[in-house]
């Protein structure tokens, strides 16, 4: 049995304004454990408490500790928390698979209790209020398990469950969305990889296998990836060729196009915004014709993976179409400084001018195209943290204010 926790006075608790949970109930706190346990752990005949129950519907071993907590396990079984762990693991950076792997077996040796881990202990009054079960269901699998990843609170993030059944085989990737902005999300990837093309270089993705709703959330569940996935080499080098699949949909080249339908979008979508962003977008209102075509959107190297020579890449829910080609080069270097190495957006845009000086001819991109890729792409950046925060997301601190400063001194009026 793995250690036992305090049930009262847990350190990063609040006193929960929801009757339905008690003292004790992780549901009740501020951190990352408890917005994913609020998203997850959502119907009224669910309760969660900290500490071993072996009566419990489920039970989850808390890694690495409450207030640091990272991943819940499930414990069900040695070989379903072990695979929880090992599973893809060669997509982790090395310092990460190190440490899940000496988790993991001793997860397969029955040997969890030395990490002290505490233990999430779930009680549901129907099999049915869990979400797991819900999806099993759904599935048509006859049970199901998941494995929880937990982030920092945030109101953009998604809650993630990897699926597996009884054996320990993967069975699928879960995306929640729990509020407006994130429903909208996890609509639009649904969408986006029920069309996705094939060949013509297009990067394969894993299938979309079940689109679905269950206590407010929209739910995308995909397909797991090949066993065989691993890390790509050398992160931070552009896929050029990818990239221009992607834009391209596997077709040839489209010839130059004026940028008046994007500037028209982003008006419509700026209504109602800072008045700073419109004036913006009338900088970029020009007569430049370059190539518009598709982008993933979030194109940087944690949402890929090597896989038969290729690439496989996930994480499609903000595909769009009828954007300059570049955007998705422009995203990798901004993602990667921001997200990485924790740099401010100044710095992210900075990045974002040498990515394109680099590797911008090889997309077509002269001086003055590089410039305007740069420059369209922040703006598009900042509009979809707008439209995040008023679908209930809130304002993302990395980004606003810091992208209308930084286009200011881009773009002065």
């Amino acid at each position: 049995m793995l250690n036992e926790s305090t049930r009262t006075s847990v350190p990063g608790q609040r006193a929960p304004s929801d009757p339905l949970v008690g003292a004790g109930d992780p549901r009740g706190r501020t951190d990352g454990l408890g917005w994913v346990t609020r998203a997850i752990f959502a119907d009224p005949g669910v309760t969660v408490t900290v500490g071993d129950d072996p009566g419990a519907t489920v039970r989850y071993a808390v890694i690495p500790s409450l207030d640091n907590a990272r991943f819940l396990l499930p414990l069900a079984s040695r070989r379903v928390t072990a695979a929880s762990l090992l599973a893809y693991n060669a997509l982790r950076p090395p310092k990460v698979r190190a440490g899940r792997a000496a988790v993991g077996a001793l997860a397969r040796a029955g040997l969890l209790g030395l990490t002290k881990a505490p233990v999430l202990s779930v009680h549901a009054t129907e099999p049915g209020n869990l979400l797991a079960a819900f999806l099993a269901e759904k599935l048509g699998e006859p049970r199901l398990h998941a494995a929880i990843g937990i982030r920092p609170p945030d109101p953009h993030h998604k809650p993630t469950l990897q699926l597996f059944d009884d054996h320990g085989r993967p069975r699928g990737y879960a995306k929640i969305g729990w509020n407006d902005g994130t429903r909208a999300m996890v609509r639009a990837e649904a969408a986006t990889l029920a069309d996705l093309p094939t060949g013509g270089g297009f990067p394969p993705a894993p299938r979309l296998v079940l689109h679905t709703r269950w206590n407010g959330r929209e739910i995308a569940v995909i397909e797991p990836m090949p066993r065989t996935v691993r890390r790509i080499r050398r992160p931070g080098r552009p896929r050029l060729d990818a990239m221009l699949a992607v834009a391209r949909r596997g077709g040839p080249p489209a010839p130059p196009a004026p940028v008046t339908a994007l500037i028209g979008t982003w008006r419509q979508r700026a209504a109602g915004a800072d008045p700073r962003i419109h004036g913006f977008i009338d900088a970029l209102d020009t007569d430049l014709t370059l190539e518009l075509g598709d982008w993933h959107g979030d194109w940087v190297p944690w949402n890929m993976a090597r896989h038969r020579g290729g690439l496989l890449v996930w994480d499609w829910e903000n595909r769009s179409a009828g954007v300059p080609v570049g955007f998705d080069l422009a995203h990798q270097a901004f993602q990667t400084v921001l997200s990485t190495h924790g740099r401010p957006a100044a710095e992210c845009a900075v990045a974002v001018d040498e990515a394109l000086r680099e590797h911008g001819p090889a997309l077509g991109l002269d001086a003055e195209r590089q410039r305007f890729v740069a420059d369209a792409y922040l703006v598009e950046l900042w509009l979809r943290t707008y439209e995040l925060s008023g679908g209930g997301a809130g304002w993302n601190p990395k980004l606003h204010p810091a992208l209308l400063d930084v286009l200011a001194t881009r773009l002065p009026r």
